[in-house]
């Protein structure tokens, strides 16, 4: 996987692919539609914003290239790269379990705050993708 040159782009398989973690600038696109929805992504080296609908979807910080980025029922899934360790924060359902896993292990069960907000760390290096996976218990 690499990074997004288009910043956010819908794959053949219906997901959303969006990010580039090798711009020195801060680089967005606004108006993006996919499913009926407008996403917005803010993207560069020292962070990576998803909005759909004026909302928070997903954050990473230093920046991220996520690819295949689905939201479902109770499940969220996504392929993330980046070129260090990255800190995660993703929208889900407020004061609920979930468990985490990374490329395909389980790495812990974790509760949204009232938020509905939760964060995870990645180990990231370039050129490997972590596999992320996070389903509503």
């Amino acid at each position: 996987m690499s990074v997004i040159n288009e910043l956010i782009r819908t794959e053949e398989n219906g997901t959303i692919s969006f990010g580039n973690y090798a711009l020195d600038k801060k680089s967005k696109v606004e108006g993006f539609e996919h499913d009926g929805d407008l996403y917005k992504v803010k993207t560069f080296h020292e962070i990576t914003k998803l909005e759909r609908n004026g909302m928070f979807v997903y954050e990473s910080v230093p920046g991220t290239a996520v690819k295949e980025f689905s939201v479902k029922d109770t499940a969220v899934s996504f392929k993330v790269e980046g070129n260090q360790d990255a800190q995660i924060t993703i929208q889900l359902e407020d004061d609920m379990e979930y468990e985490v896993f990374e490329d395909g292990v389980a790495v812990g069960g974790m509760k949204t705050n009232m938020s509905g907000k939760l964060s995870l760390s990645v180990e990231l290096s370039e050129g490997k993708t972590v596999e992320v996976k996070v389903v509503r218990k």
